[in-house]
């Protein structure tokens, strides 16, 4: 005879949760994976869990209104003639049109100017709306070649290799049928309204040697003048590192896992890659065995947030940092104003799930034109500005704590960690301690 504890509520499965269950269900209902936008979703240790050591008396803190705090950084400076320089270490990462409107481009460029930044291009191309207004521009070379040409790669200000993507290591990407409108199909050569996938790897190389001679044959088509980047994903970053400074660029952008996507598996976005936090001092560590740490440029993507992010991400190693989704929530994207729009989407402001549909009621990710129309270029780019000036002076504001008169001279014993698993990550101290899980110490 069975019996049941009236004092005892059901108690579901930390395994089988509700989440797990609806997904099973739709699986078996459907028989597709699920496709989503955005960045991995589940918890993983980040920079919240590490905290700086200000200065008092063993350390002397800098005076706010009266010493300065340098935020300029200069990337490309080992081999182009042009070398970029930038007022804030914060830059707009790779955004496609097509993923975004017309509008959320532009807004993107006006507000990365106002602030004396660079933007990126994304896959598919450089419209003349994103040139025009983006005083400096980083143009992606990706696997899919889509609107490709050498003319944009000459009118850009810098050229990004994309090898891999935080979100999605070794994996090429999506965008539904919705977003291919007649204009995103005739930048990429494309079908109107058809699925299409990028591909996940580049079709004429298959590893760095030939790496390097890509890289060749892009300094070659830009008579030696821009800046080239690799991009990896946050997978191995030492060896790719490593393998990106042998095969000649002047900057590494390391993208960890909370990075966005415009979509790809849920699955894979959600069990592939590294947490940001993990990828960063692997990947200082390779420039520094080649003697190339503040030679070759790092630029750490994935999660960043505030200027504590930005503060944290350089005293671990980086030089500069690119920030995405918060770019977009800064411009408007998910602001609970659509909240009735979003639930009748099925979703809520935050959950980032109507972003490959092409359905945002806030005219940002969608090519349809009476969405778009929502979004003011002009004031979204204002706003863009505002955050990254509050960025920018929040990340100052801690490296003066740490006696630093430049954000590059916050460095790792700046640092300590709040858990085991970031102290591991970081390789700082644990907080109280000077044990490094590996390291020693005690």
């Amino acid at each position: 005879m069975s019996y049941h504890n009236p004092y005892t509520p059901p108690r579901k499965s930390a395994t089988f949760d509700d989440y797990t269950l609806a997904e099973i269900r739709r699986a078996a209902a459907t028989g597709i994976y699920d496709i989503r936008g955005a960045g991995t979703k589940r918890k993983v240790p980040h920079f919240d869990d590490l905290l700086f050591l200000g200065a008092s008396i063993s350390r002397y803190p800098l005076e706010g209104y009266r010493e300065k705090c340098d935020t300029t950084v200069v990337l490309g400076s080992r081999f182009a003639k042009k070398p970029i320089t930038l007022k804030t270490p914060i830059t707009i990462a790779g955004m496609s049109f097509g993923a975004l409107s017309g509008n959320a481009k532009e807004a993107l460029g006006r507000g990365a100017t106002i602030a004396g930044t660079s933007t990126t291009t994304g896959d598919g191309g450089m419209t003349d709306e994103e040139r025009g207004h983006s005083q400096t521009l980083v143009y992606q070379y990706l696997p899919s070649r889509y609107g490709m040409n050498p003319k944009d790669l000459r009118r850009a200000d810098a050229i990004e290799v994309v090898v891999g993507q935080g979100a999605k290591p070794g994996g090429g990407g999506m965008l539904l049928g919705q977003k291919i409108s007649d204009r995103v199909a005739n930048m990429r050569n494309l079908p109107k309204g058809i699925d299409q996938r990028s591909a996940c790897r580049h079709p004429d190389w298959t590893g760095p040697d030939d790496l390097e001679i890509k890289i060749m044959e892009l300094r070659e088509i830009t008579d030696w003048e821009k800046p080239i980047y690799v991009k990896i994903g946050g997978a191995r970053p030492y060896y790719d590192t490593a393998l990106a400074v042998k095969a000649g660029a002047d900057v590494v952008v390391l993208d960890g896992m909370q990075g966005g996507t415009a979509a790809t598996q849920d699955v894979f976005i959600e069990n592939v890659g590294m947490p940001t936090l993990a990828c960063i001092r692997p990947a200082a560590q390779a420039l520094q065995e080649l003697g190339m740490h503040r030679k070759v440029q790092l630029i750490v993507s994935g999660g960043i947030r505030s200027g504590a992010d930005v503060a944290k991400a350089l005293a671990l190693g980086a030089d500069a940092v690119a920030i995405g989704t918060a770019a977009l929530v800064a411009i408007g994207d998910n602001d609970p104003h659509w909240e009735a729009e979003y639930q009748k989407l099925g979703s809520t402001a935050g959950a980032y799930d109507d972003w490959h549909e092409g359905k945002d009621p806030a005219g940002i990710t969608t090519q349809d034109p009476e969405l778009s129309k929502r979004l003011d270029p002009v004031v979204a780019g204002r706003r863009l500005a505002n955050y990254l000036k509050v960025m920018t002076l929040e990340a100052q504001t801690i490296a003066r704590a740490c006696g630093k008169n430049h954000l590059h001279n916050l460095e790792p014993e700046d640092l300590v960690a709040l858990t085991i698993e970031a102290s591991a990550m970081a390789q700082v101290p644990l907080a109280g301690t000077n044990w490094i899980p590996g390291k020693g110490g005690y």
